[in-house]
Protein backbone atom coordinates (compact mmCIF):
# COMPACT_ATOMS: atom_id res chain seq x y z
CA UNK A 1 0.00 0.00 0.00
CA UNK A 2 1.46 3.18 -0.92
CA UNK A 3 1.77 6.14 1.27
CA UNK A 4 1.77 9.65 0.03
CA UNK A 5 3.98 11.73 2.26
CA UNK A 6 5.78 14.22 0.14
CA UNK A 7 5.31 16.65 -2.85
CA UNK A 8 7.64 13.75 -4.48
CA UNK A 9 4.84 11.49 -4.11
CA UNK A 10 2.65 13.40 -5.44
CA UNK A 11 4.76 14.63 -8.60
CA UNK A 12 5.59 11.01 -9.13
CA UNK A 13 1.38 10.33 -9.04
CA UNK A 14 0.87 12.83 -11.46
CA UNK A 15 3.56 12.17 -14.26
CA UNK A 16 2.49 8.22 -13.82
CA UNK A 17 -1.37 9.38 -15.14
CA UNK A 18 -0.34 12.05 -17.45
CA UNK A 19 1.91 9.04 -19.02
CA UNK A 20 -1.39 7.47 -18.65
CA UNK A 21 -4.23 9.66 -19.99
CA UNK A 22 -3.74 13.03 -21.86
CA UNK A 23 -6.48 14.62 -20.40
CA UNK A 24 -4.79 14.15 -17.20
CA UNK A 25 -1.71 15.49 -19.03
CA UNK A 26 -3.53 18.30 -20.66
CA UNK A 27 -5.25 19.46 -16.89
CA UNK A 28 -2.02 19.15 -15.07
CA UNK A 29 -0.50 21.82 -17.66
CA UNK A 30 -3.18 24.34 -16.66
CA UNK A 31 -2.97 23.06 -12.93
CA UNK A 32 0.54 23.10 -12.43
CA UNK A 33 2.35 21.11 -9.63
CA UNK A 34 -1.02 19.73 -7.47
CA UNK A 35 -0.60 20.19 -3.62
CA UNK A 36 0.69 18.35 -0.60
CA UNK A 37 -2.69 18.04 1.28
CA UNK A 38 -1.70 15.85 3.97
CA UNK A 39 -3.23 16.84 7.41
CA UNK A 40 -3.26 14.82 11.22
CA UNK A 41 -5.17 11.98 11.71
CA UNK A 42 -7.14 11.12 15.02
CA UNK A 43 -10.07 12.09 16.38
CA UNK A 44 -9.74 15.74 15.73
CA UNK A 45 -9.58 15.03 12.45
CA UNK A 46 -12.95 13.80 12.13
CA UNK A 47 -14.53 15.85 14.43
CA UNK A 48 -13.62 18.69 12.22
CA UNK A 49 -15.20 16.83 9.32
CA UNK A 50 -18.14 16.33 11.57
CA UNK A 51 -18.57 20.20 12.25
CA UNK A 52 -17.96 20.94 8.30
CA UNK A 53 -20.56 18.89 7.53
CA UNK A 54 -23.46 21.12 5.68
CA UNK A 55 -21.96 24.31 6.40
CA UNK A 56 -20.14 26.76 4.81
CA UNK A 57 -16.44 27.10 5.30
CA UNK A 58 -16.28 29.72 7.35
CA UNK A 59 -19.18 28.72 9.33
CA UNK A 60 -16.90 25.59 10.28
CA UNK A 61 -13.95 27.66 10.89
CA UNK A 62 -15.72 30.09 12.97
CA UNK A 63 -17.46 26.96 15.14
CA UNK A 64 -14.26 25.16 14.65
CA UNK A 65 -12.25 28.43 16.60
CA UNK A 66 -14.94 28.34 19.23
CA UNK A 67 -14.47 24.52 20.04
CA UNK A 68 -11.10 25.19 20.52
CA UNK A 69 -11.27 28.14 22.73
CA UNK A 70 -13.78 25.88 24.86
CA UNK A 71 -11.14 23.21 24.61
CA UNK A 72 -14.05 21.14 23.18
CA UNK A 73 -11.55 19.09 20.89
CA UNK A 74 -10.77 15.87 22.34
CA UNK A 75 -12.60 13.22 23.19
CA UNK A 76 -12.62 13.19 26.53
CA UNK A 77 -13.89 16.80 26.82
CA UNK A 78 -16.48 15.82 23.98
CA UNK A 79 -18.15 12.98 26.06
CA UNK A 80 -18.31 14.61 29.35
CA UNK A 81 -19.74 18.37 27.88
CA UNK A 82 -23.09 19.31 28.04
CA UNK A 83 -25.07 19.40 25.25
CA UNK A 84 -26.01 23.20 26.35
CA UNK A 85 -22.02 24.09 26.35
CA UNK A 86 -21.56 22.43 22.73
CA UNK A 87 -24.56 24.21 21.29
CA UNK A 88 -22.94 27.64 22.77
CA UNK A 89 -19.99 26.57 20.66
CA UNK A 90 -21.81 26.32 17.25
CA UNK A 91 -22.69 22.17 17.50
CA UNK A 92 -26.24 21.73 16.21
CA UNK A 93 -28.30 18.73 17.79
CA UNK A 94 -27.67 16.46 15.30
CA UNK A 95 -23.67 17.03 15.42
CA UNK A 96 -23.86 16.86 19.31
CA UNK A 97 -24.78 13.33 18.52
CA UNK A 98 -22.13 12.66 15.89
CA UNK A 99 -19.91 14.20 18.00
CA UNK A 100 -20.11 12.18 21.42
CA UNK A 101 -20.88 8.85 19.03
CA UNK A 102 -17.52 9.75 17.90
CA UNK A 103 -15.67 10.04 21.26
CA UNK A 104 -17.89 6.95 22.59
CA UNK A 105 -16.44 5.01 19.62
CA UNK A 106 -12.43 5.17 20.66
CA UNK A 107 -11.42 4.73 17.33
CA UNK A 108 -7.91 2.55 17.09
CA UNK A 109 -6.65 5.42 15.08
CA UNK A 110 -2.93 4.20 15.56
CA UNK A 111 -3.86 0.28 13.68
CA UNK A 112 -5.93 2.41 11.01
CA UNK A 113 -2.29 4.09 10.16
CA UNK A 114 -1.24 0.93 8.70
CA UNK A 115 -4.76 -0.59 7.81
CA UNK A 116 -5.56 -1.34 4.03
CA UNK A 117 -8.36 1.51 2.88
CA UNK A 118 -11.04 -0.60 2.75
CA UNK A 119 -10.82 -1.69 6.60
CA UNK A 120 -10.12 2.13 6.80
CA UNK A 121 -13.30 2.69 5.62
CA UNK A 122 -15.52 -0.15 7.34
CA UNK A 123 -14.01 1.25 10.63
CA UNK A 124 -14.89 4.58 10.48
CA UNK A 125 -18.68 4.39 8.41
CA UNK A 126 -19.47 2.34 11.48
CA UNK A 127 -19.77 5.80 13.50
CA UNK A 128 -22.69 7.33 13.16
CA UNK A 129 -22.22 10.85 11.39
CA UNK A 130 -19.42 8.99 8.97
CA UNK A 131 -20.28 7.94 5.78
CA UNK A 132 -18.21 6.45 2.99
CA UNK A 133 -16.45 10.32 1.67
CA UNK A 134 -15.77 11.29 4.74
CA UNK A 135 -13.67 8.18 5.55
CA UNK A 136 -12.39 8.50 2.17
CA UNK A 137 -11.11 11.39 2.84
CA UNK A 138 -9.51 10.52 5.40
CA UNK A 139 -7.90 7.75 4.21
CA UNK A 140 -6.73 10.21 1.27
CA UNK A 141 -5.37 13.10 3.53
CA UNK A 142 -5.13 11.98 7.25
CA UNK A 143 -3.53 8.85 6.33
CA UNK A 144 -2.03 9.58 2.83
CA UNK A 145 -3.63 6.81 0.95
CA UNK A 146 -2.56 6.94 -2.63
CA UNK A 147 -5.00 4.58 -4.08
CA UNK A 148 -8.01 6.28 -2.98
CA UNK A 149 -11.06 8.24 -4.77
CA UNK A 150 -13.94 9.99 -3.50
CA UNK A 151 -16.54 9.74 -6.06
CA UNK A 152 -19.17 10.87 -4.40
CA UNK A 153 -17.62 14.36 -3.96
CA UNK A 154 -19.88 16.99 -6.76
CA UNK A 155 -17.00 19.10 -7.69
CA UNK A 156 -14.99 15.50 -8.78
CA UNK A 157 -17.98 14.70 -10.77
CA UNK A 158 -17.88 18.08 -12.20
CA UNK A 159 -14.56 17.64 -13.01
CA UNK A 160 -14.95 14.78 -14.58
CA UNK A 161 -17.61 15.85 -16.66
CA UNK A 162 -15.52 19.12 -17.93
CA UNK A 163 -12.49 17.35 -18.28
CA UNK A 164 -13.78 14.27 -20.40
CA UNK A 165 -16.29 16.05 -22.25
CA UNK A 166 -18.86 14.22 -20.60
CA UNK A 167 -22.96 15.89 -21.58
CA UNK A 168 -23.71 14.76 -18.06
CA UNK A 169 -22.03 14.34 -14.18
CA UNK A 170 -20.80 11.22 -13.81
CA UNK A 171 -23.03 9.09 -11.01
CA UNK A 172 -21.03 8.00 -7.69
CA UNK A 173 -20.88 4.38 -9.40
CA UNK A 174 -20.12 5.57 -12.76
CA UNK A 175 -16.80 7.81 -11.34
CA UNK A 176 -15.96 5.37 -8.89
CA UNK A 177 -15.64 2.67 -12.12
CA UNK A 178 -13.73 5.05 -14.62
CA UNK A 179 -11.25 5.82 -11.45
CA UNK A 180 -10.79 2.32 -11.46
CA UNK A 181 -8.32 3.00 -14.43
CA UNK A 182 -6.05 5.74 -12.71
CA UNK A 183 -5.17 3.07 -9.92
CA UNK A 184 -2.46 3.07 -8.22
CA UNK A 185 -2.25 6.69 -7.83
CA UNK A 186 -5.92 7.89 -7.46
CA UNK A 187 -5.62 9.68 -4.44
CA UNK A 188 -3.53 12.09 -7.09
CA UNK A 189 -6.08 12.13 -9.65
CA UNK A 190 -8.53 13.43 -6.98
CA UNK A 191 -5.86 16.28 -6.15
CA UNK A 192 -5.90 16.68 -10.26
CA UNK A 193 -9.36 17.01 -10.99
CA UNK A 194 -9.96 19.07 -7.56
CA UNK A 195 -7.19 21.47 -9.22
CA UNK A 196 -8.80 21.57 -12.52
CA UNK A 197 -12.44 22.14 -11.28
CA UNK A 198 -11.15 25.43 -9.98
CA UNK A 199 -9.01 26.43 -13.22
CA UNK A 200 -12.22 25.27 -15.43
CA UNK A 201 -14.67 27.23 -12.84
CA UNK A 202 -12.70 30.56 -12.85
CA UNK A 203 -12.27 30.51 -16.58
CA UNK A 204 -15.99 29.84 -17.09
CA UNK A 205 -17.56 31.52 -14.20
CA UNK A 206 -20.00 29.58 -11.51
CA UNK A 207 -23.08 28.06 -12.86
Amino acid sequence: MRIIHSDACVAEGAAHLAAREPRFASALNQTGPLPLRRRKDGFEALLGAIVSQQVSVAAANAIWERLKAAKLTGPRKVLWASEEHLRAAGLSRQKIRYAKALAEARLPYAELRGAPTEDVIATLVEVPGIGRWTAEIYAMFSLGHADVFAPGDLALQESVRLLFDLEDRPSERVLREMAEAWSPWRAVAARTLWAYYHVAKNREGIR
